[in-house]
């Protein structure tokens, strides 16, 4: 089993940067590939970005590409998001997810495993 742990939400104005991590646990996520989901009030949830397992491979929502980006720390068992130039559209739950497959299929399959997720608002 994989347990994830999202960090670094909170309340931030239009145009600053939140850096998000996820951390797991239980057993390595070195071969597993990792996302970051979000789900918005009253909307379905959407994957913002994914990462292959060595981290060679991306994947970004048109939504998002050129203000965030996601990397992982294999050594650390821990994966990001790094989001700049925020929108108050960007506000929502955002969740960390892990599977054995590849960035591009984390936007198609549902994920193993999900963390909780973390809470972002972003203020105009």
């Amino acid at each position: 089993q994989v347990q994830l742990v999202e960090s670094g939400g909170g309340l931030v104005q239009a145009g600053g940067s939140l850096r998000l991590s996820c951390a797991a646990s239980g057993r390595t996520v070195s071969n597993y590939a990792m996302a970051w989901f979000r789900q918005a009030p009253g909307k379905e949830r959407q994957i913002v970005a994914a990462i292959s397992w060595s981290g060679g491979n991306t994947y970004y929502a048109d939504s998002v590409k050129g203000r965030f980006t996601i990397s992982r720390d294999n050594a650390k068992n821990t994966a990001y998001l790094q989001m700049n130039s925020l929108k108050p559209e960007d506000t929502a739950v955002y969740y960390c997810a892990a599977d054995r497959t590849t960035a591009q299929a984390m936007g198609v399959i549902m994920p193993d495993y999900w963390g909780r997720g973390t809470q972002v608002t972003v203020s105009s």
